[in-house]
Formats: C-alpha cells, structure tokens, sequence
C-alpha cells in the first residue's frame, strides 16, 4: 500500500467526496483528482492539510515505521 492507497481510504472512511474534500482543502476538483490518479505528486503543504483536515499523522500516510532513529525518545 503507498501514500496514494492510505489518503484514499482515509477519504472513504470519511465519507467523503473528491470534490468535497478539495473544496475543504482549498484546492481544485480537478487537481485532487490527479493526485488520486497518479498524475501527480501531492505538495508538502497539501499533504500537511490533509493530515490536520483528517487528524491523520504524515507517518501514517506515508508509510514510516515506528522503528525510526530520529526523534529519540
């Protein structure tokens, strides 16, 4: 599963539309639409909205692993 696979089933479990979830965020239908397809690469900043909009974490979305070496804790 990549990035792409999680923000879609996130939007899902949401019950929310492409065009609803572009309008919350700011961004056109047909912009969200591509990066749902793969045309194109979401932004640092638009994957940021996503996560706060969802209270999702960026780590979750991308897929890193709690085993990472930074932050120590």
């Amino acid at each position: 599963m990549d990035y792409i696979d999680r923000i879609v089933a996130v939007r899902i479990d949401a019950d929310d539309t492409q065009r609803t979830l572009a309008k919350e965020l700011d961004i056109s239908y047909s912009q969200w639409a591509k990066y749902e397809r793969r045309k194109h690469e979401m932004s640092i900043h638009n994957l940021v909205k996503f996560c706060q909009h969802y209270g999702v974490s960026a780590d979750y979305i991308l897929g890193l692993g709690r085993d990472l070496k930074w932050p120590r804790g």
